[in-house]
C-alpha cells in the first residue's frame, strides 16, 4: 500500500538561523544519564588536566633542554589535534542534533502532526515502558486523525556500574476504541540465536496457534480462556495485513492501546523508514474500526446476573414501579475482565542456562 506524505523537510536544505531559533524556543531537557555521563566526562577532564598535563608538560620541556625541539614540537601537535578534534566532534553533534530536531518538527507540521519532542517516564502501558530505569522517549511525533498515534524513540537502562546497559527501541503507539485483551504478537523476524528479543517472556501455555502462515511469521500470546477473543480480533483478513505490513516489528496490544516495537529509530530522518511505518499504520487503520465493536462476555455474563435479581423499581415517594428492569437491559461499558489484562509472564531459558554455567564453573573452582 502507498502512503502518499511530505518527506522534503527531512532532506531540504535548512537555514541556521531558524535552526537556532527552534533551539532556543524547543530547548531538551538534560536526563539523568547525560547528566551521569557529564559529569564523568568533567571528572575525567579534571584527573587528565591534575595528572597527566603537568607530566606531559615537564617532559614536553626535557625535550627541549636536551635538544629535542622536533620531539617536543610532534608531541605538541599531537595534544592540539586531539583536543581540537575532540571539541569539533562535539560542536559537529550538537549541531547535528539540533538540525535533526528542527527537520522532524518541519516534518510534522507538513504532515499535519505535532512535534513533542522528549518524554520523561512517558505513562504508555506497553511492556517497554516500564523496563528498568532513567525511562525516555524522544524525536516523538503525535499525530490526532483520524485516531491518536505516536511515532517516537525510547530508551531505558538497565544494571549499575560496569554493567549498566541502555536498551534503544522504536514505537508507534496507536490509540484504540475500546480496551481489550493483553496480546503479544512475537514477530519471528527481528529474534536472535536466543530467541525472543523482547524484555519480557510469556507463559508458553498462553500461546494460540493460528491458520495459515502466521505462526510463521508471529508467535501470538493471549490470556488464557480468551482464545476465541484473539480469533475475533485477528481474522484471516486482520492477518494478511499484519503479515504483509509489521512482519519485522513486535505488536502487543494493551489496555486500549497497540504498540509497534523496532529494534531501530521509528522517529527518525530516514523517508523510507516513514514510509514503511505509515503504510503499516494505514493499513491497520480501516480494521481498527472492528475491534471497537468487541466487548468482553466475562463483564457482560456478570453484569446479566446482576441485573436478573433487580428488584422492582422505586419512586421518590417510595412506592415500587409496575415493572422491574429487564436483564440485560443495560450493557456493560467496554472494559477487559481482570484475568484478560495481563499475561502471565516467565523466566527466559536463557537465563536458566546462565545460572546453570555459573553453577557449574563454581562447582569446577572448588574441585579443582
Amino acid at each position: 500500500m502507498t502512503v502518499s506524505f511530505d518527506a522534503s523537510p527531512l532532506t531540504e536544505p535548512v537555514d541556521p538561523h531558524e535552526v537556532r531559533a527552534f533551539a532556543k524556543n524547543h530547548r531538551t531537557p538534560v536526563s539523568v544519564g547525560a547528566i551521569i555521563a557529564i559529569a564523568l566526562g568533567a571528572a575525567v577532564a579534571l584527573f587528565m588536566l591534575v595528572t597527566v598535563v603537568p607530566s606531559l608538560i615537564g617532559y614536553v620541556l626535557e625535550l627541549f633542554a636536551d635538544g629535542h625541539t622536533g620531539q617536543g614540537l610532534l608531541i605538541i601537535g599531537i595534544a592540539a589535534a586531539i583536543i581540537a578534534g575532540a571539541a569539533f566532534a562535539l560542536v559537529l553533534g550538537l549541531r547535528h542534533s539540533r538540525i535533526k530536531r528542527y527537520r522532524l518538527h518541519r516534518f510534522a507540521e507538513a504532515n499535519r502532526m505535532q512535534y513533542v519532542g522528549t518524554v520523561r517516564d512517558p505513562a504508555l502501558p506497553g511492556m517497554i515502558f516500564h523496563e528498568g530505569d532513567s525511562r525516555v522517549s524522544q524525536q516523538v511525533i503525535r499525530g490526532e486523525r483520524p485516531r491518536l498515534v505516536e511515532f517516537g524513540n525510547f530508551q531505558y537502562s538497565t544494571g549499575s556500574g560496569k554493567n549498566r546497559t541502555t536498551h534503544e527501541w522504536g514505537y508507534v503507539a496507536v490509540k484504540l476504541d475500546v480496551p481489550l485483551p493483553n496480546i503479544v504478537l512475537d514477530s519471528s523476524g527481528n529474534n536472535s540465536l536466543f530467541g525472543s528479543n523482547l524484555p519480557t517472556s510469556f507463559n508458553k501455555k498462553q500461546r494460540l496457534g493460528l491458520e495459515g502462515d502466521f505462526d510463521k511469521h508471529f508467535s501470538l500470546y493471549c490470556p488464557e480462556g480468551y482464545e476465541r477473543d484473539a480469533l475475533y480480533l485477528f481474522t484471516p483478513d486482520i492477518m494478511a495485513r499484519f503479515i504483509e505490513n509489521v512482519a519485522q516489528l513486535d505488536v502487543e496490544i494493551v489496555d486500549d492501546w497497540l504498540f509497534l516495537y523496532a529494534s531501530r529509530e521509528a522517529s527518525t530522518l530516514d523517508a523510507t523508514t516513514w514510509a514503511w511505518l505509515f503504510g503499516a499504520v494505514d493499513a491497520l487503520m480501516t480494521k481498527l474500526d472492528q475491534w471497537g465493536r468487541w466487548r468482553d462476555e466475562r463483564l457482560i455474563a456478570t453484569h446479566t446476573a446482576s441485573a436478573a435479581g433487580t428488584s422492582p423499581m422505586q419512586m421518590a415517594d417510595g412506592t415500587a414501579l409496575p415493572f422491574a428492569a429487564p436483564a440485560g437491559a443495560f450493557a456493560p461499558p467496554p472494559g477487559v475482565a481482570p484475568q484478560g489484562r495481563r499475561l502471565k509472564q516467565s523466566v527466559p531459558w536463557v537465563l536458566f542456562i546462565l545460572f546453570g554455567l555459573v553453577a557449574a564453573f563454581g562447582l569446577i573452582s572448588h574441585f579443582f
